[in-house]
């Protein structure tokens, strides 16, 4: 434990969450130690006090808790197996909680590896919420793992999370972040098709939000979304394209395995597939909607 009241935390992948959530965590006075593959992103948490460690083994190795927020699996299994990985710096003292999305069979395996290695534990902690709810600590946090580890990590996760729950052991967590990803993934489009609609009309667009309220319509996604796709209002992005395109990829390949159809989801992925491949991976997610408005005219 280090000598600070709070734990010491290691943050590996400063995107934009994870920029979002280190800035949480230091104004509520954790240590905070980051490593980025590149080290540019790590600029503003630098300025706001965290320490920019060499490597991913350099970060975990004065830390309590290691958080990891990447790209995908094979992100994960490089920042924790490759050179100068975590693994060289994990002992069963410390404690890894995996924010990244990726498949629950790729964290189950990964975790295994790790914990058979050299001991130390693995939660499986992918969150909802967007930069915004990481910055005001109010992220949903979807844990997978033994309820010990997890006992272990809850200061951070209750500085980070309003609402965090336990969904079962490891890969519990993941499981339960392609449900959310699928709702998310095809409600973006569902956002577009509804201002695309709502534009044919005389209504005051930006009063939807609000009428809707408290409705079978509303959503936080709707409310976080509508007024900004009727704005055209998608820079800076609060999520990427590309990256909803690779959660919905995965889930639909679960399904696949598992023999179960989901004709609604399965087109959502095939316009966001063709946005992606149109160059736009690197975009705000909501602003699918640009498909649509082209094909309208």
């Amino acid at each position: 434990m280090s000598s600070s009241a709070l734990p010491a935390i290691a943050y590996l992948g400063v995107g934009l969450m994870g920029e979002a959530m280190v800035l949480k965590l230091l104004e509520d006075g954790f240590p905070v130690t980051v490593w980025n593959r590149t080290t540019d992103k790590c600029s503003n948490v630098e300025k706001a006090g965290a320490s920019v460690a060499a490597s991913p083994a350099e970060a975990a190795s004065a830390a309590d808790i290691v958080l990891v927020c990447v790209y995908d699996g094979a992100a994960v299994e490089d920042c924790v197996f490759g050179p100068e990985g975590v693994v060289e710096a994990a002992s069963p003292e410390k404690v890894l909680v995996d924010h990244s999305t990726i498949k629950p069979g790729d964290t189950v395996r990964l975790a295994e590896r790790l914990h058979e290695d050299t001991g130390m534990a693995w939660i499986d902690a992918p969150v909802s919420g967007g930069p915004e709810g990481a910055r005001t600590g109010n992220l949903v946090i979807l844990a997978g793992g033994r309820a010990e580890d997890l006992v272990r990590a809850q200061t951070p996760m209750d500085c980070l999370a309003a609402n965090m729950t336990h969904m079962g052991p490891l890969g519990s967590g993941q499981a339960a972040k392609m449900v959310n990803q699928l709702l998310v993934g095809v409600g973006f489009q569902l956002i577009a098709e509804a201002v695309r609609f709502a534009e044919t009309t005389d209504l005051d667009l930006e009063k939807i939000p609000a009428c809707l309220a408290g409705g079978r319509g509303d959503s936080g996604q709707l409310q976080a979304c509508f007024n900004r796709v009727v704005r055209r209002d998608f820079d800076p992005p609060t999520g990427k394209a590309g990256q909803m395109l690779k959660d919905m990829d995965a889930l639909l390949d679960h399904a696949r395995m598992e023999g179960l159809q989901l004709p609604v989801t399965e087109l959502a992925s095939k316009i966001l597939a063709d946005y992606v491949a149109a160059g736009n991976g690197e975009k705000e997610t909501a602003s699918v909607f640009w498909m649509l408005e082209n094909k309208s005219n």
